[in-house]
């Protein structure tokens, strides 16, 4: 990056950068590294194209692009996600918080609401907790909810619980070491997962940003994809409440897969939800 250029001139060139290597949103990621570097939210930014770009942020924005360029998620080289609204921090350990998984949020709480739960106060289990997001983000939609988010990363666990206390929800959150639900007890009234969905198969054709950087325990779930399911529906009947809903994540083409897998645990698969882009994405089921 030359000397004394300023913010626009930065972004310029940066975005340039970005798009001749084939980056799908350069402008975007530009933008991002730029702020992230240069210390600025967005706003601010706006407000000051013309202002000269400071020799150290320039040696940041040089750094951040050069992980960008190898294909690094730009949330990874800042450390933070947005997520139903709310910022998350990221690492290495853990998936990034992604869109899809709104859908889950969103069905989550339009069966709360049919029931007139919002204020009630439900139990909530999070099952392979990752950056706490699902957890995290239903207590903080339902104040008077408690939860647990277990992971076997101890390195996400304290991830997980960095987001709570950052987010303000620490005091009704505990995070717990568990292989799924082996060393969960309790009943609760909502057990939320996004499970790992890919086939091993599927490894092998994942985009840079997501086989590079993504932890492979948080992806691969087995030789057909179904490994953390067939766990799941095993044991969750021991601690869904009576009245409790299971929603779990899915891979677009596993809706009648999991359907199965919950029937024969005994489990009454309900409605599929769909993301924004119409494939199947969420099964609910119940006792």
């Amino acid at each position: 990056m030359p000397e004394a250029v300023t913010l626009n001139q930065a972004f310029a060139a940066a975005a340039g950068a970005l798009r001749q290597a084939g980056i799908e949103s350069p402008e975007l990621d530009a933008r991002l590294l730029l702020c992230h570097a240069a210390s600025l939210s967005h706003e601010a930014y706006i407000g000051n194209v013309r202002q000269a770009l400071a020799p150290q942020a320039a040696a940041r924005l040089d750094a951040a692009l050069a992980r960008r360029l190898k294909r690094e998620p730009v949330s990874r080289i800042v450390g933070r996600r947005e997520f139903y609204g709310r910022e998350f921090l990221v690492d290495r350990h853990t998936l990034d918080p992604r869109a899809d998984s709104e859908t889950l949020i969103e069905a989550a709480l339009a069966h709360v609401d049919r029931e007139g739960l919002r204020h009630a106060p439900l139990k909530l289990l999070d099952l392979g907790t990752g950056t706490g997001c699902l957890l995290i983000t239903m207590l903080a939609e339902l104040p008077r909810a408690e939860g647990i988010g277990v992971d076997r990363s101890p390195d996400a666990l304290a991830l997980a619980a960095a987001n709570a206390k950052r987010l303000g929800v620490a005091f009704r959150a505990r995070f717990l070491a568990s292989d799924w639900l082996d060393a969960v007890t309790g009943r609760f009234d909502l057990v939320l997962g996004n499970p790992p969905y890919l086939a091993e198969a599927e490894l092998g054709t994942l985009a840079g940003e997501v086989a590079l950087y993504d932890p492979p325990l948080a992806l691969c779930g087995g030789k057909d994809g179904l490994d953390a399911y067939r766990r799941i529906a095993a044991g969750v009947g021991s601690v869904l409440a009576e009245q409790g809903r299971l929603l779990l994540e899915i891979g677009p083409t596993q809706a009648t897969a999991v359907a199965e897998i919950l029937l024969e645990a005994g489990l009454n698969p309900g409605a599929v939800a769909r993301d924004l882009a119409g494939r199947p994405r969420l099964v609910m089921s119940e006792r």
